[in-house]
């Protein structure tokens, strides 16, 4: 498929590496912009961005994507599926309906627990037994679109942030390669959330 992937920090990277290495047609990467970083203040680059480059993929880095020259950007491409992976932005309904396949989105919950921010830190914080990663298909609330992929992942008693993030790196992007394969095979099932048992976190500073 053509493939507009978005996404910004490591977590998304698997997920980008897994997406090319299925030998998908990633025409552009849209990630955040640089950041300045350290005494110096030099310019950053965030990690979907280095490994865009490594693969001589085109990339973007809108400050906002719901400005119209955004939106028109993407849709030149005319993608047939567009992957969110840790972004950071809300999109809107314009990008939403752009692709053949709609917008999917891999996060780092068994949704509907953990909307939101920092679910892998919450999910240790909270002391969970399980945790994981859901493939959505994005509508425009916050991670609230129907479920069509999910993997359950087991924490260790000495779990951290760091080591789970590591689990739920590579869960997501071997998901989101099989849950691409299911939605291009029309094999795909969408399943809505239960609202009522949702749960939201916030960032964690």
């Amino acid at each position: 498929m053509k493939v507009i992937f978005m996404g910004t920090p490591d977590f998304a990277v698997g997920t980008l590496e897994a997406i090319v290495a299925a030998g998908h047609e990633v025409v552009l990467a849209v990630t955040q912009p640089d950041k300045p970083k350290g005494r110096g203040k030099s310019m950053q680059y965030p990690p979907v961005k280095e490994a865009a480059i490594a693969h001589d993929i085109e990339v973007y880095q809108p400050e906002r994507v719901r400005r119209l020259e955004c939106i028109e950007y993407l849709a030149k491409y005319q993608p047939d599926i567009i992957v969110v992976a840790a972004f950071g932005q809300i999109l809107p309904k314009e990008i939403l309906e752009m692709p053949k396949y709609g917008c999917i989105n891999v996060h780092a919950s068994l949704l509907p627990k953990y909307r939101g921010a920092a679910p892998i830190q919450w999910a240790v914080i909270n002391g969970e037994k399980t945790s994981g990663v859901t493939i959505m298909r994005m509508d425009e609330g916050l991670d609230t679109g129907d479920m069509i992929a999910s993997v359950i992942v087991e924490l260790d008693a000495q779990e951290t942030g760091g080591s789970l993030f590591d689990k739920l790196q590579d869960a997501g992007a071997q998901l989101c390669v099989e849950t691409m394969k299911s939605i291009e095979d029309g094999t795909a099932v969408y399943t809505p959330q239960d609202n009522e048992i949702a749960t939201h976190t916030k960032m964690i500073q």
